[in-house]
């Protein structure tokens, strides 16, 4: 578990030597004033969330010019937002601001990037930011032309919950006016997506406060997909905890939701129609807007990058981290977006000194909560090789089948001290 206090092998260093040597022998050689030497070089990350905060902070700290462009007042985090959904846990508790980075040496902008023209970040004012390098951490954009019939109109009636706040309130809100003996349905996207096991995180949940509060009622998964993250733990787990409640429906099963009614409250698969008192419709995703602006994603949808440097290989000088980029083995989450982001801040640093970045070597660590006192994780070791992050053999591990409770009981607890601990070194 990182330390708020503690700093990782290969964190960014304070930018002094080298590089104030190069400026000043390259203003003098120009003919500039020797003050010129003295002038940070200027980085400009666009997006607040774990990687774009995080990748901010670090800059600053290595004596970089670091402006954060970053348009919303608070940050709302996605982890831990289920509990939220389920009536465990407060939204206020999600929430955190910008003040302690601003504090920290750098400057925030409160407003969106619209794109990108030689070497500058636009924004939507109309200003330009120039900047030496770019970090973009855009995060996710939903695909609302995935699934026929759900659009951004079609989610204030099936939220997708998927961007922290408001959506993630709206659909507590429907579980609460939801009668019992109701049907809640859930449809997981194909890979890839933010946060594997999050669904199946969800489902536990949900079902949780359904046997709690609504225990004649059902919660249905409507997959596309024919596996999921921590598979066997979340089955075993259903099967104990919530026993007849949950029935996870896969893509060879007709699982794969194509089309919604959203005012019926109808949900379509090729092998039939699905009606839900709750609907939870979690659509593809790809790359932030800005990403797809700038020139950095591929048909994909998302961002290829060098896995030591983070730089687009799309785009040179532009760098992307968490969700919106190529992560190989390594998934999509809040602790992955973190761990690229110091290692991408670590890469910046030693470009701009003229010097080679260590390759990284990266850990993601996932937790999920299937009940108050029921944790499970999944932890993997990720290096670059052949041109990806692939995952180091052996030095992972999940949560055992054959848990005790009281193992159970701590790793949930470790995921609270988790989130408790990132937030403050990212945002404290």
């Amino acid at each position: 578990m990182p330390s708020p206090s503690g700093s990782p092998p290969g964190a960014p260093r304070h930018f002094t030597g080298r590089r104030t040597l190069l400026l000043a022998a390259g203003a003098a050689g120009l003919g500039a004033p020797a003050l010129l030497a003295q002038t940070p070089p200027r980085v400009v990350v666009v997006g607040g969330g774990f990687a774009g905060a995080t990748c901010a902070r670090d800059l600053a700290a290595a004596g970089l010019a670091v402006t954060l462009v970053e348009p919303r007042a608070e940050y709302v985090a996605c982890p831990f937002s289920n509990a939220v959904i389920a009536g465990l846990r407060q939204m206020e508790q999600q929430r955190f601001s910008y003040a302690a980075l601003e504090a920290n040496g750098l400057r925030r902008i409160a407003q969106p990037a619209t794109g990108l023209e030689d070497g500058r970040v636009l924004l939507a004012d109309g200003t330009t930011l120039p900047y030496d390098r770019l970090v973009l951490a855009p995060g996710i954009e939903l695909r609302f032309d995935a699934i026929t019939g759900y659009d951004a109109a079609a989610a204030g009636r099936m939220p997708h919950a998927w961007q922290a706040g408001p959506q993630t309130l709206l659909l507590r809100q429907q579980l609460e006016a939801m009668p019992d003996g109701g049907v809640v349905a859930i449809a997981a996207p194909a890979n890839p997506f933010r946060c594997p096991p999050g669904p199946y995180e969800r489902a536990s949940l949900i079902a949780h406060y359904l046997k709690t509060h609504k225990p004649r009622s059902k919660l249905l998964i409507l997959d596309a997909k024919d596996s999921f993250s921590k598979q066997r733990l979340f089955e075993a787990a259903w099967q104990a905890l919530y026993p007849g409640l949950i029935e996870w429906v896969s893509l060879s099963f007709g699982g794969n939701v194509t089309e919604v009614d959203a005012a019926e409250g109808v949900l379509v698969t090729e092998f039939g129609r699905h009606r839900a008192d709750v609907a939870n419709v979690i659509p593809p995703q790809r790359a932030g807007a800005i990403a797809r602006v700038a020139g950095v994603t591929d048909a994909s949808g998302w961002c290829p990058v060098d896995p030591v440097t983070f730089e687009s290989r799309l785009r040179p000088g532009v760098h992307v981290v968490g969700d919106a980029a190529i992560g190989g083995a390594m998934p999509k989450s809040a602790f992955t977006a973190n761990a690229q982001a110091r290692a991408c801040a670590a890469a910046v640093v030693a470009l701009l000194a003229g010097e080679t970045p260590r390759p990284p070597k990266l850990i993601n660590t996932c937790y999920s909560l299937l009940a108050p006192d029921y944790g499970i994780s999944i932890a993997g070791v990720y290096s670059p090789r052949n041109g990806l992050l692939a995952e180091v053999e052996g030095a992972g591990g999940i949560s055992p089948a054959d848990a005790p409770p009281e193992i159970r009981a701590a790793e949930a607890a470790h995921a609270e001290g988790w989130f408790r601990v990132i937030t403050q070194a990212v945002f404290g």
